[in-house]
């Protein structure tokens, strides 16, 4: 054995070839400050053997390495820039040191190598992958950029433009994708992975690979001359903020690195990318990211928890209601290998759920992301049918029947006396309290909410709604119903709303009574968009929800809360869809909708829905963006601190994920509580306090003000 540590052992593979293999304790490798650590004094006491001739970096895992430890390095954030860059340096001279062994080095990389393991195996001489390969830099995702020299490396081996797409998207890129551009240099069988990179090394000890040349291009500037680089990074620029609109500091930050280090050589060109994550690392938007990060890893382990308590063996699901949501959740199912019936009283509704999914599938196939076989495998896992018979064989039934108590109870009262003992009733309802439902069932602690959301394949979030009698191995068999679905359970509480739609609705409540007085919607539209960063304005949001759909919603709303969310007597959705305006579904609501040359709907100024609204909306008159944020934004936040006070999310890390996957709410804000932390609870209590006259969704709760006399803060320094 040449070294060996917790985390990695090296000792000779064959003959004068030397193999560093990571064992991280755990399932995955990770890079820990001790793990690095301990690399660096390897790596030092290597160099000076003079019996290696090559070194191959290899895992024992199913991945190389998948990253940094985040949870140790979060605290080192909290350092002062001048600590933080000092810090930075420690670590990236480890990678230095492995780039300037005087032997070379080649990495046989398994599986991910992600984030520190991608920049681990650019620092090495040649990368020889197996075809399970998944590599990239996602550091854009939580607000910093690579800092183990991913910034200097990366362009000086694929180029500047791939590596600026890589690190500003953040994406994977698979085996074939990674050769293509360079940034591993062979793909091969995973069986074959350990003798090819042997192979190679010898190869390159032997004189008949140049491996020097390899290396030297990574210590040199970029090639490229000044014509070229100013029309590289400008596009860069333009098209990073174009998709940001200045949002994100990180992938912005990530560009202005790489042209700033274009012209230097390795030890310049670290410094820069040093001194860059430090800047980065301090801002907001690097906490709110990184906070995204860990209460999504508090979600799951939540839901995980709950899951392996669960003694319901669910291997075969059905869905009630068939069509667009009914097609989704089949699709959903079989595609993720829990087989599934769709059950509908019309076939019409059957062929268009199928549709769906075939619709769905097909997509997989056309962009090579599914074989034929495996689409057609899937597709037989869906049962559509009109017979209540068949469902009686599913463990668990999802109801996704018209959005109507009456008969969302007479259906699950049908089904309940029907099922066999032990059968799971879910409700997909969005509105609707699982209690009232929960009222026709003679065992209501069967029974619970399991909202989805639409698209389902692509919206992570599921809510589950626990009612007064809903039993807790109700509740565990969904949640790992859920999980096998690829969802992200949230477990709530039973109101009118539950959670996520009762905090919307005031939000639209806000942004209807600014219209009202005479706020134009477009505009409004654009600075909840452009400035307060949510991927659709309310107006945009509410047509592609469904005018209809959203006013049925608010008079559940008025029913449930009728002090807060009261009916107006000046409405504009109920004016739209009193006017047949419906929104995207039928190509008219606030906007105008006509496909696009992709056959996507494209929305655009309506004459119409503008005369029509100013039937009942004041004069036209400016807001100022402020103004316009304060009055969406207030009744929103304080519903999500209502709900915290009323148990009906039991956590900030709950409330703030369900309203990023079920909203999309803006990443880098981090959701609604580390929002309301960043600007300080004391000066949110006092801006509502500034429109408290406009009703009692601008009022805040006398909990909240307590909590705001006592300087609350909802996240620990550490972000747990």
């Amino acid at each position: 054995m040449l070294f060996q540590s917790e985390s990695f052992q090296v000792a000779f593979v064959k003959d004068n070839i030397a193999e560093f293999k990571f064992c991280v304790p755990g399932s995955v490798n990770k890079l820990s400050q001790q793990t690095l650590s301990d690399c660096g004094a390897a790596l030092k006491e290597l160099a000076a053997n003079k019996d290696i001739k090559g070194m191959i970096f290899t895992s024992d895992k199913d991945h190389f390495i998948v990253g940094a430890d985040i949870f140790e390095f979060l605290p080192t954030f909290k350092k002062s820039e001048e600590e933080l860059t000092q810090w930075i340096k420690n670590a990236t001279d480890v990678f230095d040191l492995l780039e300037d062994l005087p032997f070379p080095t080649i990495s046989a990389i398994n599986g991910m190598a992600l984030g520190g393991g991608c920049e681990w195996v650019l620092a090495t001489d040649f990368r020889v992958a197996s075809e399970e390969l998944k590599m990239g830099l996602p550091e854009v995702k939580l607000g910093i950029m690579p800092g183990f020299g991913g910034t200097v490396r990366l362009p000086r081996i694929i180029g500047a433009d791939n590596a600026m797409t890589w690190i500003t998207t953040g994406k994977e890129h698979r085996a074939k994708q990674a050769l293509a551009v360079g940034a591993v240099d062979a793909v091969v069988a995973k069986d074959k992975l350990v003798d090819s990179a042997i192979k190679m090394v010898e190869l390159a000890a032997n004189g008949k690979l140049d491996w020097q040349a390899k290396r030297q291009a990574k210590l040199d500037p970029l090639a490229m001359n000044q014509m070229e680089q100013g029309m590289s990074f400008a596009t860069a620029q333009g098209m990073v903020f174009g998709k940001t609109k200045g949002h994100y500091p990180s992938p912005l930050m990530a560009v202005a690195t790489i042209k700033a280090a274009a012209n230097h050589g390795r030890a310049e060109a670290m410094a820069i990318e040093n001194m860059n994550f430090a800047k980065l690392a301090k801002t907001d938007e690097a906490a709110a990211q990184v906070g995204i990060f860990l209460a999504d890893q508090f979600i799951k382990s939540k839901a995980r928890k709950l899951a392996k308590n669960s003694s319901t063996d669910i291997k075969q699901a059905a869905v009630l209601g068939a069509g667009i949501m009914g097609g989704g959740i089949a699709y959903q199912s079989a595609y993720k290998g829990t087989p599934i019936i769709m059950k509908d009283i019309n076939q019409g509704a059957l062929d268009l759920g199928m549709q769906e999914a075939s619709k769905l599938l097909g997509n997989k196939v056309q962009r090579g992301h599914m074989k034929l076989d495996k689409m057609v495998a899937t597709l037989g896992a869906i049962k559509p049918t009109l017979s209540d018979d068949d469902v009686k064989k599913a463990d668990i039934i999802v109801e996704a029947v018209v959005e109507n108590p009456k008969i969302k109870q007479a259906v699950l009262s049908q089904l309940e006396k029907d099922m066999p003992e032990g059968t799971v009733l879910t409700s997909n309802t969005s509105t609707i309290r699982i209690d009232e439902l929960a009222s026709a069932l003679e065992k209501p602690e069967n029974f619970c909410g399991m909202h989805f959301f639409n698209p389902v394949h692509r919206m992570p979030l599921v809510e589950i709604i626990r009612g007064e009698k809903t039993s807790d191995e109700t509740i565990n068999a969904v949640v790992d119903y859920a999980l096998k679905l690829g969802k992200s359970p949230i477990v709530v509480n039973d109101c009118p709303g539950f959670f996520v739609n009762r905090v919307l609705f005031p939000y639209f409540a806000g942004f209807n009574q600014l219209v009202v007085e005479g706020a134009d919607f477009a505009k409004a539209d654009k600075v909840m968009e452009n400035v307060f960063g949510w991927p659709m304005g309310p107006a945009y949001l509410l047509d592609v929800v469904g005018l209809d759909t959203a006013n049925h919603c608010t008079g559940v709303m008025a029913d449930g809360f009728p002090e807060r969310m009261a009916e107006q007597e000046k409405d504009p959705v109920a004016l739209l869809v009193k006017e047949g305006r419906f929104g995207q579904k039928n190509g008219k609501g606030f906007y105008q909708y006509a496909p696009d040359r992709k056959g996507k709907p494209k929305k655009a100024k309506d004459a119409d829905a503008i005369a029509l609204l100013s039937t009942i909306c004041d004069a036209p008159k400016e807001f100022s963006k402020e103004e316009v944020i304060d009055r969406c934004m207030i009744p929103m936040l304080n519903e999500v601190l209502l709900c915290l006070q009323e148990n009906i999310v039991a956590s900030p890390q709950e409330a703030d994920m369900a309203l990023i996957y079920g909203l999309g709410f803006p990443p880098f804000r981090g959701g609604a509580f580390r929002y309301l932390d960043q600007i300080g609870l004391a000066n949110f209590v006092a801006k509502a306090d500034q429109y408290a006259h406009l009703g009692a969704i601008y009022q805040v709760s006398d909990i909240t003000r307590q909590w705001a006399e006592e300087g609350r803060q909802f996240y620990s320094v550490e972000g747990a």
